[in-house]
């Protein structure tokens, strides 16, 4: 038994399945009735109630220009559950959650609404129990940020009473270049302390994200050949096989690379490239990864280095699909590209001269995302001339999505009479080896901002070391040419090919 008053003799200190459960805090949500908010937030909301993760007295507080009443707020959220939430439906849980459901009606300019917002939060306080504690989600377009926060500053939203906390969750894109990027950390740091204010990459709160760390570092196997005399290059893909849908007004004038090679993929780099943290406390891995941004370098001749495309009219599945300069609200002769693959070095003793190919694009051959660490060739063969035509490099692929896992692929003798090596690979399948299914990345996401885990939230100096990666080739690609056409469905244009070419590499087909 325990000795402690109160305590579950039950409960033991040892025991890992314990989920972590928030403290009494509310969550509200700007820009409640975008998609993002429906597809996304509201189901992770739910999940983690079903699951027993949020306070009981949680609350949700929605902020839109929509005339609702907040029945009508309970209903779309109800629907949205319904339609999008990962676990089973279940009343009781429903019943529970929306009772502290709340609607705010307003533009962000509107003081009034501020001030209402303010009185319900007080009213949730005393009904809900949340203590005081809420995290203020920004999922609206950028260019409203400044406001949001500057009105959640002017009405006292953001001021932290002893013993309660403010956060704020701000959706990407931070910034379009690195100026841009440094005023809005300058203007939402003026308003919440460095350490209460969480970005969200929802990449970062993926299982297989996550896993790379643990592959890395829970492993002997793998560490003593993670370095520059065993690997050859490594490619990181993130491919889409639609089109950009209806997020003209978005995407045009942002891009491939300013979407994902910025945040994701530079993430994802950094994960595959750090040294081994002190802890997994977030000062520790953060200090990691800025040292790996820290040493990336760019190739000199961006020309050569560089490739972007847009996509262009072609059969895709069966259906005709649009080029990109033909979709609704697209200027004919934008420049934004829609595929964007780029090489990249890290000056450091562990990566000196192994490239890092990142690519991105839409209207691909199909969606995946994945990680290939490509070993180099062993470096003599003695088995006869035509016996390893069929023989690859040796790699170790960790697929984030879809199909999560990791696939080790390496030579095997094939059978019969003579000695002939080919390639073969070994799979390990989340959805196989698990019998839980993985939780949506904002599931885990949202928890820990309630909990206060900044641990998969990139920190401002990130954000900052990433637009100063991105920004010089931005800048060529302005003064250089226009995009190349690549044929909707297939893996983009034949310019990013022979970028890989010129090294004496190809891609890898996901």
């Amino acid at each position: 038994m325990s000795g402690v008053p109160g305590a579950n003799p039950l409960r033991d200190a040892q025991d890992r399945r314990l989920p972590r459960i928030a403290g009494p805090s509310g969550l509200v949500i700007f820009g409640v009735t975008g998609d993002l908010s429906r597809k996304k937030l509201m189901p992770a909301v739910y999940d983690l109630a079903n699951r027993g993760l949020l306070p009981p007295g949680f609350s949700l507080i929605g902020f839109a220009r929509r005339d609702w009443e907040d029945e009508d707020f309970a209903q779309v959220v109800h629907d949205a559950v319904k339609e999008h939430a990962r676990t089973p439906f279940r009343e009781e849980v429903w019943q529970q959650l929306s009772q502290g459901m709340r609607f705010v009606q307003g533009n962000f300019d509107d003081d009034e609404a501020f001030e209402t917002l303010k009185s319900t939060i007080e009213e949730l306080d005393k009904a809900q129990g949340t203590g005081g504690n809420f995290a203020f989600y920004l999922s609206v377009p950028p260019k409203f940020f400044p406001k949001v926060v500057q009105q959640l500053k002017k009405h006292g939203l953001a001021d932290q009473k002893e013993g309660t906390w403010r956060r704020a969750v701000i959706e990407k894109p931070f910034g379009h270049d690195l100026e841009s990027a440094q005023e809005l950390n300058q203007l939402v740091h003026d308003v919440f302390p460095p350490n209460e204010v969480f970005r969200i990459d929802h990449y970062l709160g993926k299982e297989t994200v996550q896993n790379i760390l643990a592959l890395r570092f829970a492993n002997t196997m793998w560490e003593p050949i993670w370095n520059r005399s065993y690997v050859d290059h490594v490619q990181i893909t993130m491919a889409e096989d639609i089109g950009i849908g209806g997020r003209a007004g978005y995407y045009d004038g942002i891009g491939a690379a300013r979407d994902v090679i910025q945040n994701h993929l530079l993430q994802l780099l950094a994960l595959t490239a750090m040294e081994e943290p002190g802890s997994f406390h977030p000062k520790a891995l953060v200090a990691e990864k800025l040292k790996v941004l820290t040493a990336v370098e760019l190739p000199e001749d961006l020309g050569k280095h560089t490739v972007r495309g847009q996509y262009a009219h072609a059969w895709q599945g069966g259906e005709e699909a649009l080029g990109y300069l033909e979709e609704d609200g697209i200027d004919p002769k934008s420049k934004t590209d829609t595929f964007a693959a780029i090489k990249l070095t890290i000056n450091n003793r562990r990566w000196a001269g192994v490239p890092f190919y990142l690519r991105t694009g839409k209207r691909l051959g199909r969606r995946v995302t994945e990680i290939a660490v490509v070993f180099k060739r062993a470096p003599y063969l003695p088995f006869e001339s035509g016996a390893t035509e069929e023989l690859g490099g040796n790699a170790l692929v960790i697929r984030v999505q879809p199909d999560e896992g990791v696939t080790v692929r390496f030579g095997s003798k094939v059978p019969g009479t003579s000695m002939e090596v080919r390639d073969v690979t070994m799979d390990f399948a989340y959805g196989e080896s698990f019998t839980e299914s993985s939780p949506e990345a904002y599931e885990r996401l949202i928890l820990d901002v309630l909990l206060g885990d900044a641990n998969l939230f990139p920190r401002h100096q990130e954000v900052e070391l990433s637009w100063n990666i991105l920004d010089p080739i931005e800048e060529y690609w302005d003064k250089h040419g226009k995009p190349a056409q690549y044929a909707a469905g297939t893996w983009g244009p034949a310019e990013a090919d022979e970028m890989l070419a010129r090294d004496g590499r190809s891609w890898r087909r996901p």
